[in-house]
């Protein structure tokens, strides 16, 4: 049986969709090699979501 996706999650697969798609078209393999990375609207929601997906919307910091 599969878990269901909560709200942050779903956001998550769509942004790193996203990412990916946009990596490919510029043929890359990372956002780091790309001289529009700053201000970047696709990785700005992609680099969101993941701290979204990571604390399920309540804020706050990460202990790494």
């Amino acid at each position: 049986m599969q878990k269901k996706l909560d709200r942050y999650e779903e956001r998550l697969i769509i942004a790193t969709k996203e990412l990916k798609e946009c990596q490919q078209k510029h043929n890359l393999n990372s956002c780091l090699k790309c001289k529009k990375i700053i201000g970047c609207r696709i990785r700005n929601e992609y680099v969101d979501a993941v701290y979204k997906s990571m604390n399920k919307g309540q804020g706050g910091g990460f202990e790494f």
